[in-house]
């Protein structure tokens, strides 16, 4: 501690803290441990009767000083480039993710982050690794984005992490794998509580337990175990129940989305037994024609063409009127998958997926009836503009007019400028083509968010390289806000600002800028880069810095 001036400072890590030394001052929000520290100092002014005040000052001020320390304490491990390996090494199961400070992506998975490590002490740690600072670990493990999240068990890279990054969906992801893979069942009793489940289940039925069958099934549940449900039982009683001689898989769906469209489970056929078909069944059929998608599950459906009917879906208090729309979608997704059509089809909930309803213009979607969109794998969103009709004849005329090619893609854009002569030329998605895949021009674009410190900082800078180039005609110097207009393929933005270089001819390949971010590193990356010379506007520059200068005076 540090005192001076009526107050006290404490240093703890990186971070200072200050605490006035009068009773009255009390910031609007203490942790929890502070509050029962100042509850316990509270009680013991009483102490002041038979201490000296000094006495009674100090234990205060201790007090205060273990409050705050346990106030700031994480449940997240800190590992180094140092000591990496050796910590790793000490756990059967481990979370690590491999973050940047600067990420937006990462600040906002912190705090969720924190709560489930806090959620799992002492089940499954969660661990993390600042990049800027430990590159040798990032760089052994391949990291090329943030925030990257990977399992190991006993200090070996098990896979990345491609689950929920919701606390809940974390912590239910990682419970998954502290568990075992697949689960013995017994007894009938057993399986029905085990397929009596919300997510559909997978279980495995054999006779003999030492078969190569059961071990190849075995495998590919300890594979897939992070997003699927596996179980396996070797009692004769079961096999019997089910018609099963002497190997068999059965894949069972929730009951809850019990329908007359498709059969409420799934039996393998295939006459070998091998992992990878194990897999492949599971994959082709865990889902059915129209699953409920929820944030547990939707990365397991995303990155396929997707059509989404998003509605008040709530199987919890209202599971018959969830069904009653689903049964609709699913009435007339059956009639195209049936012709061979190729789309994914799920049910969710408007408010849970509200951000994504933001992507699509839906914000103000507030009927009864079900909005629909489909966002295809090339990230291209199509929005069903008629209402939803009951029986199911609007949803036909959009997916008919889909397939036919005869809809008009869906743009998230801001309205293109009025005057657009500033040397850094504001592009939105309306205009994207005419400025940065003009093939006429090498175009550096900065996708930015208006909220990051780190993009605040660039734009000066950024702004007088557009200076020193505006008398350039090969070159354009531009920005987009990637929050408020969508960022086309094969442009990718995971954090801010990210910067991509598009030059004359090599449009559909562009360049990830990864250079400093000073002026002069710009125009040496450019001059190395561009397709013709650089024209640099030298006079101009000059002039505003001797106004500068003149103003400095």
């Amino acid at each position: 501690p540090h005192t001076g001036g009526g107050g006290v400072a404490f240093r703890r890590g990186s971070g200072s803290f200050s605490l006035s030394a009068s009773a009255h001052q009390r910031p609007e929000r203490r942790p929890p441990a502070v509050l029962a520290g100042l509850g316990f100092l509270t009680h013991s002014r009483s102490l002041s009767q038979t201490h000296s005040p000094p006495i009674l000052a100090m234990i205060r001020l201790l007090l205060l000083a273990c409050a705050v320390g346990a106030g700031l304490a994480s449940d997240v491990l800190e590992l180094t480039d140092d000591d990496f390996e050796d910590r790793i090494g000490d756990h059967e199961l481990i979370l690590v993710e491999f973050f940047a400070p600067w990420c937006g992506h990462c600040k906002r998975l912190a705090p969720e982050y924190e709560a489930a490590a806090t959620r799992l002490k002492g089940r499954v740690p969660l661990a993390k690794v600042d990049c800027t600072a430990n590159t040798n670990t990032c760089t052994k493990y391949g990291v090329s984005g943030y925030p990257t999240l990977k399992i190991f068990r006993d200090g070996e890279e098990s896979g990345s992490y491609d689950g929920p990054r919701t606390a809940d969906g974390i912590v239910s992801q990682l419970k998954k794998q502290a568990g075992p893979s697949s689960i013995e069942i017994k007894t009938a009793e057993d399986l029905e509580s085990f397929i009596n489940d919300a997510d559909a289940s997978v279980v495995g039925f054999f006779e003999d337990s030492a078969s190569s069958a059961q071990a190849d099934f075995l495998k590919a549940a300890s594979a897939m175990r992070e997003n699927y449900r596996f179980a396996h039982t070797n009692t004769e009683e079961l096999l019997e129940k089910y018609d099963i001689k002497t190997k068999g898989v059965i894949l069972f769906r929730p009951p809850r989305l019990a329908n007359k469209f498709e059969s409420s489970s799934v039996q393998y056929t295939e006459d070998k037994f091998t992992n990878a078909k194990i897999k492949k069944f599971v994959l082709d059929n865990i889902f059915g024609i129209c699953p409920h998608m929820t944030e547990d599950n939707k990365d397991q459906l995303k990155g396929k063409d997707l059509l989404v009917a998003y509605y008040d879906v709530d199987y919890e208090k209202n599971p018959k009127g969830s069904n009653y729309w689903r049964n609709r979608v699913m009435k007339v997704a059956q009639k195209f998958l049936d012709d061979g059509k190729k789309l994914t089809f799920a049910v969710a909930n408007s408010k849970t997926f509200g951000h994504e309803l933001s992507e699509f213009g839906l914000d103000a979607a507030t009927g009864d009836v079900p909005v629909v969109a489909i966002k295809t794998a090339k990230d291209v969103k199509y929005v069903m503009q008629e209402e939803f009709s009951r029986d199911g004849k609007a949803l036909e005329r959009f997916l008919e007019d889909y397939f036919d090619g005869k809809l008009k893609r869906y743009l998230k854009s801001e309205p293109i400028p009025e005057s657009n002569d500033g040397p850094v030329k504001v592009v939105v998605a309306e205009n994207f083509d005419d400025i940065v895949n003009d093939e006429t021009k090498d175009v550096l674009i900065e996708f930015y968010a208006p909220w990051c410190g780190h993009c605040k900082s660039l734009e000066p800078k950024y702004k007088e390289l557009g200076e020193k180039l505006s008398g350039d005609s090969n070159i354009v110097i531009a920005k987009m806000d990637a929050t408020a207009n969508d960022v086309p393929s094969p442009y990718e933005v995971q954090g801010f600002p990210t910067l991509y270089f598009a030059p004359m001819g090599k449009k559909q390949s562009p360049k990830k800028y990864e250079g400093g971010r000073e002026v002069s590193d710009f125009m040496n990356y450019l001059k190395k880069e561009s397709t013709h010379p650089l024209a640099v506007t030298v006079e101009e520059k000059k002039s505003k810095k001797k106004k500068r200068d003149k103003e400095d005076l």
